[in-house]
């Protein structure tokens, strides 16, 4: 099939809209959601072969992308998701997860499924929900049509504002983002219901489209005008709908008198994060009041510890609900809060404007450093030769994946102070350690992403034989999950014109294992620059290669939107080992970054990785929506269960998740999962093999699918 416009034309068998399609493949019964943008896909069971039929999306409920009609008397998930059952008029009936067992007597029905693609179903007729483990079904006692609808989580700006290098200038353009909310009231911290911020160009004076709308929130941000200020203003105008000006003095004041100031002893930036972060929580909190009154775990443990009405508070407008929320200590609700995805080091320069879009979209904390804190190549290369002196591991003993043991010395290192977040990034001159690096490129490739047909598209490399345990593992790795479709290709000892074809080509990601140098990747017939290259069909890669730093970065600057790469060398052993993980992780739906967050703690060498670009990218989907780490103790005949969650581009902060565990009834918010789980072995077992993620046992990590409870 061939792309137009970012709009794909269907085959006889499937109905696309825009970069939606239904498939169905001729005999079965049944229909595949395609978000053929994001690479996620989603099938629903019928009970009898359907042709589906195009149908206007005014028609659901809540917003959706595209829908369909099909009839069908039966419809059965591949796993069990969250499900709300609401009546026409929105009101809900019932929240349905494991185990459900709900029927409804005739009437007309909207039914909401939080997949991996965001579904709606609405129907006419009685309705059962049913589920076990692994299933659910609904049954609707007739042939009945359905109407089939799908939201992607694709996200793209509404505009560009130019802005010049002017702070009071780059104070107006950060204003604009609050017109990307689609809604100001505290339903804003789904995230689905925040938008992506207008994206923002420097140039000679100031132009900001007539088209964008910025909401009347009644709140003000007043700050410096300096490069610093506004960066750390912008996640928290962004969320509150805020106008951003010049002031006397750091503050958030609001249209009914109140002031919060933001100079306090912790300082601007410390109190601006305390602000989103409690903003944010007790948003969700209070929401709960809304479309989705469910049982929140985080409201049980704070409610009884605050003077908050919620019922009343959500009718109110945000500039009252500010000014409620914030007679409330931070001491209170920081225990509860979940964890933060991400911290951007912002360097307070005028370039930086241009990344802040991209930052602020994911609900970053912003902070801006004081001073650089070097950590130069020639420490770099000493802390290298330190580990080959010690000889105290056999992999000392390794060869290295460089063809020659040398560090680059023309890199200016950066080490980020460390912060309380999941991930980390830099947005700067210079390479990061301990941190991602973003680039304003990597994520314009990303909004600039084409649909793509077929399966996930999946690129291994490898070009030294030596290297062939590594080859082994992950070709094992990737695709290795039956509902959804992976195309691995796997290339050996390709020549310098033949990586540049396969660069060239169309590939989800591509898994390079050699050796790379300063001159460029090793190929058969000498090395191959990545300078050579104007575009490349490659959107994210991991170069499992010594020294592959400035070769990732020149990918990105010719289309790739996010990579792997390493900082100086590596020895063998601990790259396979790391190659190995991330595929797994990649396979199982972490993003980027999350994945080489876990897969650094697998090898000695895994401080020398880190990621390039929109580290927020995912290869493929979690099975459960989600991904998730887990913690396994065993004592005696029962287990103790933590779980850790990490937040994706579909389920960013504000996510609401149920942990698959059978005395659960309770919701959490992504990231982690503030509770310990006791089972015993049967419920144990049961839990393994829902999906496939990893499991930290012993200080090791395994995987659910190849381990059994007698092992533990």
């Amino acid at each position: 099939m061939n792309s137009l416009g970012g709009e794909r034309s269907a085959s006889p068998d499937e109905t696309a809209v825009g970069t939606l399609s239904f498939e169905v493949d001729a005999g079965d019964c049944g229909v595949t959601v395609v978000d053929s943008i994001e690479r996620h896909r989603y099938s629903v069971e019928t009970s009898r072969p359907v042709a589906p039929t195009p149908v206007d999306v005014d028609d659901f409920l809540f917003p959706a992308d595209a829908g369909v009609a099909i009839t069908t008397e039966s419809l059965t998930l591949p796993t069990v998701v969250p499900v709300y059952v609401r009546d026409q008029t929105g009101d809900m009936l019932a929240e349905a997860e494991h185990f459900a067992d709900e029927a409804f007597d005739e009437g007309v029905y909207s039914i909401e499924l939080n997949a991996p693609i965001k579904l709606y179903l609405n129907v006419s007729g009685p309705l059962a929900v049913t589920s076990d483990m692994e299933h659910m079904q609904f049954e609707f006692g007739s042939e009945t049509e359905v109407l089939l609808g799908a939201r992607s989580h694709h996200e793209h700006p509404a505009a560009t504002v130019t802005t010049t290098a002017d702070p009071t200038d780059m104070m107006a353009a950060v204003s604009t983002f609050g017109s990307a909310l689609k809604t100001t009231s505290c339903e804003r911290s789904y995230p689905t219901l925040r938008g992506h911020p207008p994206t923002i160009e420097l140039g000679d004076q100031l132009e900001i489209p007539d088209e964008l709308t910025v909401p009347d929130t009644g709140i003000r941000i007043e700050i410096p005008s300096t490069y610093r200020a506004v960066y750390v203003a912008a996640p928290l105008a962004y969320y509150l709908g805020a106008t951003v000006v010049e002031g006397d003095r750091p503050r958030v004041v609001t249209e009914t008198g109140f002031e919060h100031p933001l100079d306090t002893e912790r300082g601007v930036e410390a109190e601006a994060e305390r602000l989103l972060k409690q903003t944010f929580f007790l948003d969700c909190l209070t929401r709960t009041e809304g479309y989705y009154q469910v049982d929140l775990h985080e409201r049980g443990a704070i409610e009884p510890r605050v003077d908050l009405d919620f019922e009343r508070l959500y009718e109110q407008s945000p500039a009252e609900q500010l000014e409620a929320y914030l007679t409330v200590p931070f001491s209170v609700v920081e225990p509860e809060i979940p964890e933060w995805k991400l911290t951007s080091h912002v360097e307070p320069v005028a370039t930086s404007i241009e990344t802040l879009p991209f930052v602020v979209e994911d609900l970053a904390v912003v902070h801006t450093p004081k001073e650089r804190e070097p950590a130069d190549a020639t420490q770099e290369a000493a802390a290298v030769e330190d580990f080959f002196r010690t000889g105290a591991t056999d992999e000392a003993a390794e060869f290295t994946r460089s063809t020659d043991r040398t560090t680059p010395t023309d890199e200016s290192y950066v080490q980020p102070e460390s912060a309380d977040s999941l991930e980390q990034t830099w947005v700067g001159d210079g390479t990061p350690i301990g941190a991602s690096k973003a680039t304003t490129a990597a994520f314009r490739n990303h909004l600039n992403r084409t649909p793509t047909e077929g399966d996930i598209e999946i690129t291994v490399v490898c070009n030294d034989r030596q290297m062939n345990e590594e080859r082994d593992a992950v070709d094992a790795g990737y695709g290795s999950r039956e509902t959804l479709p992976f195309d691995v290709t796997v290339h050996h000892d390709l020549t310098t014109t033949e990586l540049r074809d396969v660069l060239a080509r169309q590939t989800d990601f591509l898994h390079y294992i050699g050796h790379i140098d300063g001159g460029g990747f090793e190929c058969a017939d000498g090395k191959f620059d990545a300078t050579t290259l104007d575009s490349v069909g490659v959107d994210a890669f991991l170069l499992n290669a010594c020294q592959s730093y400035a070769q990732g970065m020149h990918l990105l600057e010719a289309g790739s939107i996010a990579g792997v790469v390493t900082l100086s060398d590596v020895i063998n052993t601990g790259a396979v080992r790391v190659g190995r993980t991330m595929a797994r992780l990649l396979n199982a739906g972490f993003p980027l970054r999350a994945a080489l967050t876990i897969a650094r703690n697998e090898s000695i060498v895994g401080g020398k990785y880190i990621v390039v670009g929109d580290g927020g990218l995912s290869i493929a989907q979690a099975e459960s929506g989600t991904p998730n780490l887990c913690e396994i103790e065993r004592d005696g005949d029962a287990f103790t269960l933590r779980m850790e969650t990490y937040p994706t581009a579909q389920t960013a902060m504000g996510t609401l998740i149920i942990p698959y565990i059978e005395q659960n009834e309770t919701h959490f918010l992504t990231s982690g999962v503030d509770e310990e789980f006791s089972m015993g072995e049967d419920e144990l077992r049961r839990f393994l093999s829902l999906e496939e993620v990893p499991i930290r046992f012993d200080g090791e990590l395994r995987w659910s699918t190849d381990l059994s409870v007698e092992q533990l």
